[in-house]
């Protein structure tokens, strides 16, 4: 049996939002491989072995299932939203850079998801309708120094921001710093969406501006998008809606 690789991405969370690319992989794999619960998003049958591992042995992971498509098994390796956003394909290539030679050889496909931050705009109008960037906001790969200072030039620049990971029980404290910077950057009234666990039963939506945000209205299952100081509210009967114009004024 010939082996391969597929890094998939589940999407933030409906079902429906899997691609039919993503569900194809899915359906001819021998191994499943992810975090526990993204791996327990994917139906048990016969033929398919799951394999959970815990969110920090992302190298360990991606390690294993290289060795097991070097095998000859069919592995996909799952992420929720897109693998290539602050997930799992980073990690499988930094593994096969320092694995053995034979490991490059394999046949290994990225097949991308819809991300948290593009379901979560999508769900709030267009706020990230002109230029912007993402940053993870997790200090358990990079120091916060970095994260500051990033934070920092992004508003600078005058980007939108899609903000991760915002705030764990373990560091508590990070989301806080962050509104911290924001405050010390951006005017008041700048717009901050907090978007929780979008397409999913328990999702919440909720724009505010700057001045009312607050850090526990944010956890691990929320994305945060910041407004440019462009972005506009349309408020009408029920949510508004949120949008950065594509056009700047010269």
């Amino acid at each position: 049996m010939s082996g391969w690789l597929v890094i998939a991405g589940l999407g933030p969370g409906d079902p429906r939002m899997i691609t039919p690319e993503v569900t194809a992989a899915l359906n001819e794999a021998t191994e499943i491989v992810g975090y526990i619960p993204y791996v327990r998003r994917i139906a048990p049958r016969a033929g398919l072995v799951l394999h959970e591992s815990d969110n920090r042995v992302e190298l360990d992971r991606a390690r294993h299932a290289l060795a097991m498509a070097d095998s000859g098994r069919r592995v996909v390796v799952v992420s929720s939203g897109d693998p290539g956003v602050f997930a799992m394909a980073s990690a499988v290539f930094e593994a096969l850079e320092a694995g053995p030679q034979a490991w490059r050889d394999l046949d290994i496909r990225v097949l991308p998801g819809v991300t948290a931050m593009l379901a979560a705009a999508a769900r709030a109008g267009a706020p990230l309708g002109h230029d912007f960037c993402a940053i993870n906001l997790s200090d358990n790969l990079k120091p916060w120094d970095l994260i500051a200072r990033r934070l920092r030039l992004a508003v600078e620049a005058d980007f939108a921001i899609a903000l991760y990971n915002p705030r764990s029980k373990a560091r508590p404290e990070g989301f806080a710093r962050t509104l911290g910077i924001l405050r010390e950057c951006c005017e008041p009234g700048r717009v901050l969406i907090f978007a929780r666990a979008v397409s999913t039963p328990d999702e919440e939506l909720t724009v505010v501006s700057l001045s009312d945000a607050r850090p526990e209205m944010a956890d691990m299952r929320t994305v945060v998008l910041v407004g440019s100081s462009a972005t506009r509210v349309i408020r009408r009967g029920g949510a508004p809606i949120v949008y950065t114009p594509r056009s700047v004024p010269a």
